[in-house]
């Protein structure tokens, strides 16, 4: 499927495993100024047909993605899938880079080799995919930010690998690669990005004073083993950790006053400290509460961030980017679809839709700083002015 507004141009592809393509790519877009983004089951290997018909068709263009768990389409959501999005610039530019991850350790410089890699005079935008299981979101995000200007958009996400949380990957030239931070920059005034952020969970339980951690680790919540605690309120679901996990977030907030609030997944568990993993940082001296699914604010909360990024009154078409997290996906169920119908109709007219559910959402926050979410639906929308 492709829009056309003049000389613009976008389009998406559609590949399926054992099927093949059930949506031919849009060759004719391919060029020096075309970004290509792909997102794929975890199941996909390097020498699948799909990436190999990825780079034949868009040899000259920017390839990019990363991993899933659950690709998403137009409004629909796909498993075992390749969905590809491609925008072909008139004037604007585009640029890959990369940087490698073996350890959470790693994320800070990660996000410092990516931003020096692309900065420029002209940087509008930097999309980044990042390996989703050895990163510190938020040192990564700190990496990008402290290298660029605060004028430049940065929007992306966590790869995912479904519930197994075993192995991800990005996408760096048309080929599948672990353990590696893939981003794209967008350069020139003509370049327009629009960003929404939005969650819709409700918090529970008394707020706890963090009382140790240590980066994306805790240990403790109120003096209490964080383990111990968490598993309490878990119950039963206690046992299917760390998976289940993905059903009650924390919402991490500086101190009992600030309106400002952030979401974290737990990534990882350790039975023998009594700690819990996230995919970003948990200051100590911040509080934390628990926090639970609300059906109907999860569904609100697309469509809000949808016209967050302004895409409908502008009345121009866009490529839209969609980032939603695996936890919401989790809880939505059979629902999942509605929240993707929900961003799809409040786009404007002629916008098409590709994007994956993640293990942890990059983007600005509503003071415009960048930062890493989890449990939101992200959005990022590309047109050409």
């Amino acid at each position: 499927m492709t829009t056309t507004q003049t000389s613009l141009a976008f389009g998406t592809g559609l590949y399926k495993r054992g099927t093949g393509w059930a949506q031919n790519l849009p060759k004719h877009l391919n060029s020096q100024r075309t970004l290509v983004v792909a997102f794929g089951s975890a199941a996909l290997q390097p020498d699948e047909r799909a990436f190999h018909d990825l780079r034949a068709a868009f040899p000259d263009s920017i390839i990019t993605g990363c991993s899933t768990s659950g690709e998403i389409h137009g409004d629909r959501l796909l498993d075992d899938s390749l969905s590809v999005g491609v925008y072909r610039f008139r004037q604007a530019n585009v640029r890959a880079a990369k940087a490698s991850v073996r350890t959470p350790a790693d994320s800070l410089r990660a996000g410092e080799l990516i931003a020096e890699q692309l900065a420029g005079p002209e940087l509008r935008s930097v999309q980044v995919y990042s390996d989703g299981l050895n990163i510190n979101g938020t040192e990564l995000v700190r990496g990008l930010t402290s290298r660029i200007g605060p004028d430049v958009v940065v929007s992306g996400g966590l790869a995912g690998d479904g519930t197994a949380f075993k192995k991800t990957w990005t996408i760096h030239a048309g080929h599948p690669v672990e353990r590696t931070v893939a981003a794209v920059g967008l350069y020139g005034p003509t370049v327009r990005v629009g960003h929404g952020s939005k969650g819709g969970w409700d918090a529970f339980g008394p707020e706890r004073l963090v009382t140790k951690s240590a980066g994306n680790v805790l240990y403790e919540l109120d003096g209490q083993p964080a383990l111990s605690l968490y598993k309490k309120y878990l119950g039963e679901r206690a046992a299917g950790l760390p998976s289940s996990a993905l059903l009650f977030p924390l919402a991490i907030r500086a101190d009992r006053g600030s309106a400002q609030v952030l979401v974290r997944t737990i990534l990882a568990v350790d039975e023998s400290a009594e700690s819990l993993t996230f995919a970003g940082d948990i200051p100590r001296g911040s509080h934390a509460q628990l926090m639970r699914a609300n059906f109907e604010r999860l569904i609100a909360g697309a469509a809000e961030s949808a016209l967050t990024t302004g895409s409908s009154g502008s009345g121009t078409p866009c490529l839209c980017i969609a980032v939603s997290c695996i936890g919401r996906r989790l809880v939505l169920g059979e629902r999942t679809e509605e929240e993707l119908g929900a961003v799809a109709a409040a786009l404007a007219p002629g916008s098409l839709q590709v994007g994956f559910y993640s293990y942890g959402e990059i983007s600005p926050s509503a003071s415009g700083s960048c930062d890493l979410h989890n449990q939101t639906m992200t959005l990022t929308t590309i047109s050409e002015g």
